[in-house]
């Protein structure tokens, strides 16, 4: 599938209802000022509390303050995560940015608390690994966790990613580094 503008899908295993949908600049802007109204009239797309809310919001900002500086990286960076059958938005997943100099990409999620433990997180991650896998500046896929979100390594480790470090994140506090070859 590769990298591209359009929403990113997957026809196996339990991503085929799931769809990872790109984010305009004016709604990443409008969900970084925490204004859910104008983000949803924007994108034309319902969204939730928490999406628009201050656990998503940082992410929303630090985005948008991304692709104005490195418009290359708008196509890679975090989508919505949204529900094929029901049109509803579960969560937000994607990369950190293009891939660096190793062709290295970072990914990350996050599933919206009343939609967790239904298979999104799953889902989600393998559209990441399809497109990181179809991509061929690609050659490494990494994913960081804070070492007590047991859930989110339990599904990391089932795909083959290895530890091969630690970090200390700002917003996170200590992470551990798991990466896989694309």
């Amino acid at each position: 599938m590769g990298c591209t503008e359009q929403p990113w899908t997957s026809v196996e295993g339990a991503s085929h209802d799931l769809s990872l949908v790109r984010v305009p600049r004016d709604v990443l802007r409008a969900l970084g000022c925490g204004d859910l109204e104008s983000a949803e009239r924007l994108s034309g797309i319902k969204l939730t509390t928490y999406i628009g809310g201050p656990d998503c919001r940082w992410l929303w900002a630090l985005r948008a303050d991304q692709i104005a500086r490195t418009p290359a990286d708008h196509v890679w960076v975090t989508r919505l995560v949204v529900d094929q059958r029901t049109g509803a938005v579960v969560g937000l997943a994607g990369f950190h940015g293009a891939p660096d100099e190793r062709g290295m990409v970072e990914l990350g999620y996050r599933i919206d608390p009343d939609r967790r433990r239904l298979g999104h997180a799953r889902a989600a991650l393998e559209i990441m690994l399809d497109v990181a896998r179809g991509d061929p500046r690609v050659a490494v896929v990494r994913a960081t966790v804070s070492p007590d979100n047991r859930p989110s390594r339990a599904l990391l480790d089932q795909y083959g990613f290895v530890e091969v470090g630690e970090q200390w994140d700002e917003e996170d506090g200590l992470e551990t580094i798991l990466e896989i070859p694309a």
